[in-house]
């Protein structure tokens, strides 16, 4: 997807108004079901899977901001792009419309456990139970692990070579993470269970990217328990977990201790229930994968940008090495936020609806998923003008909307750690733009790759670090 020259003003436009919502029977019969794309199934599942920008962007050009793929889901998921749909999804009562993530390839690999694939009543438990390390004063308390972390990791940065910047980025909030979640402040020590559960978690995350890999996600795919390679590689991981998780039991400091593990050891169900090995698992592993990895690659999409957007990079540069810390507070965010925006490490989520559900000129029967395109959403051209550039300056004077802006997804499926995400993403963004001079090493753009839920860049964000301060 290339960019486009910049022709209008930064403003933030409306969508214009397109009904949606759950519908009955009778209204539903009135309406037409949304087009199909014309190609073979196994044909449109490869290009979804490995070319969805181009994909998505070419069925919206033929087809119109709603239409039907065939895919892995049964029925085949209809994909929209309006943000009144995308209103209509997040605002339903749950048992209208469900979480696909309960479907997603990542089921197999979390667990069933786990607050990102579990639905319904159980979802709400275990998103209450993690709520508090994720706001306030614990996010103050990271902050200072983040800052730490960003400064070490960069001091071993090499000048004037190529390097990529997403495992550097995953370095980073690996320590964050593992600090967040575990308690455990820098590098652990050799022979530990924590350092061998932080190889694993590396070793895990790099075997992702292999070209088996996207073979045995497909392998997984509806599954509750991996199979293959995958459950190998899970393996590796849940030794060092579950020991740590022992050993943590019998801490006697337990109540002193503010990490994600010892809270969730304390924390208790309405119940009075205490959480399983096997929960604490899940939830952990949730965390640490998709809590790292997705914000790392976020962070790697920016600079990617940046490195190609000269205008952009010299005002947050500049911004950051003034003397005015309110003006580099909201360039930075306006960075992060127009990163996002731009180029979603989530591309597509999605609801299973559960009564006949109205998606503007179309209708779509009970028990039909419904996705939300957020690539699509984020590159509307009545929603933000010239949206293919990227343009931190569009958010000088905009809030993101919430339903036009969706990086963290929306309703009671909204990301738990966004605050986190956006914590790492200022303080990392904030010290690289101050300490180091950056340029690109590939003057084209770095295309998209999808590997499982996620969209990164092909070659990790490869830049050249000409200067360290």
């Amino acid at each position: 997807m290339s960019l486009a020259p910049a022709v209008t003003e930064p403003l933030i436009g409306i969508a214009p108004p397109s009904p949606a919502g759950p519908i009955d029977e009778a209204q539903a019969a009135t309406l037409p079901a949304p087009p199909q794309i014309d190609l073979p199934r196994a044909l449109q599942m490869l290009r979804f899977n490995q070319r969805q920008i181009e994909f998505v962007f070419g069925a919206r050009r033929r087809h119109g901001e709603v239409f039907r793929m065939q895919g892995i889901v049964p029925g085949g998921p209809v994909i929209t792009s309006h943000p009144d749909h995308v209103q209509s999804l997040f605002t339903a009562k749950a048992d209208h419309a469900v979480s696909l993530t309960g479907e997603s390839p990542l089921r197999p690999i979390v667990g069933p456990n786990s607050v990102l694939t579990a639905i319904g009543p159980r979802h709400l438990r275990q998103r209450k139970l993690l709520l508090p390390p994720f706001h306030g004063e614990a996010i103050a308390r990271y902050e200072e692990m983040i800052v730490e972390a960003t400064n070490r990791e960069i001091d071993t940065w090499a000048l004037n070579s190529p390097i990529a910047l997403a495992p550097r980025m995953q370095a980073i909030t690996l320590d964050v993470i593992m600090a967040g979640i575990f308690g455990i402040d820098g590098k652990p020590q050799r022979g530990t269970p924590e350092h061998a559960l932080r190889r694993a978690v590396r070793g895990l995350v790099q075997a992702s990217t292999w070209k088996s890999a996207q073979l045995a996600e497909l392998m997984n795919i509806g599954r509750d328990e991996p199979v293959g390679i995958t459950k190998i590689g899970l393996d590796i991981l849940d030794r060092p977990t579950y020991q740590v998780i022992r050993e943590r039991r019998q801490a006697t400091d337990l109540e002193e201790r503010r990490d994600i593990l010892s809270l969730l050891l304390q924390a208790r169900t309405e119940d009075g229930e205490e959480l399983s090995d096997r929960e604490l698992r899940d939830e952990l592993l949730t965390l640490v994968l998709a809590g790292h990895e997705t914000t790392a690659n976020q962070l790697a999409w920016i600079w990617e940008r940046l490195v190609r957007t000269p205008a952009a990079h010299d005002r947050l540069r500049d911004a950051v090495r003034g003397e005015d810390e309110a003006l580099s507070a909201r360039t930075v965010e306006a960075t992060i936020t127009e990163g996002m925006r731009s180029r979603p490490v989530i591309p597509i989520i999605g609801r299973r609806v559960m009564v006949p559900w109205r998606l503007g000129d179309f209708s779509v029967p009970a028990d039909t998923p419904v996705t939300m395109s957020i690539l699509l959403i984020h590159h509307r051209a009545d929603v933000y003008p010239d949206p293919f550039a990227f343009r931190p300056e569009r958010w000088d004077d905009n809030k993101p909307g919430t339903y036009t802006w969706i990086p963290f997804g929306g309703g009671i499926r909204r990301c738990l750690g966004a605050a986190l995400a956006m914590a790492e993403q200022r303080v990392v963004l904030e010290t690289m733009a101050r300490r180091l001079d950056i340029t690109y090493v590939d003057a084209e753009p770095e295309r998209a790759v999808h590997r499982n839920v996620t969209m990164i860049p092909s070659a990790g964000a490869r830049v050249i670090v000409l200067n360290r301060r």
